[in-house]
């Protein structure tokens, strides 16, 4: 079972997988930052100040009621909208580029080496110079 585990873990799409994952997190820490610093203002100055993360309804009496923290699902659904837009971006830029060298591959074509003569071609000719002598 040891070696199964040291098998899957050795193929290289996990570690694709992990790295990915590694690389996400990262991100996820950026658009945070981009949303809680930037966007959110931008958003409270044309709602007149209202911040998304303190938008919540408390569904008990006393401070330390349960609360019902929707402004905190606008602030993830923001989040994804963000993260879902530069995605987008990036495999819309990754196609182009992909599309750019196809295009040029099938304008420039590599010229193929002049073929030399054929085996039979070869034959004909041993042929015939044996005959004339």
């Amino acid at each position: 079972m040891l070696k199964e585990f040291q098998n899957f873990i050795a193929r290289g799409n996990v570690m694709d997988m992990a790295v990915g994952i590694i690389i996400g997190a990262a991100f996820t820490a950026i658009v945070k930052s981009m949303v809680d610093d930037l966007v959110n203002p931008i958003i409270s100055l044309f709602t007149g100040g209202l911040d998304f993360s303190a938008l919540k309804i408390a569904l008990g009496d006393g401070p330390d009621a349960a609360t019902f923290n929707y402004g905190s699902f606008i602030t993830a659904v923001i989040n994804f909208l963000i993260i879902a837009f530069v995605v987008f971006m990036l495999v819309k830029g990754v196609n182009r580029v992909k599309e750019a060298a196809e295009k040029k591959e099938a304008e420039d074509p590599t010229p193929e080496a002049p073929k030399g003569p054929s085996e039979i071609d070869l034959l004909i000719e041993i042929r015939d110079a044996l005959k004339a002598r």
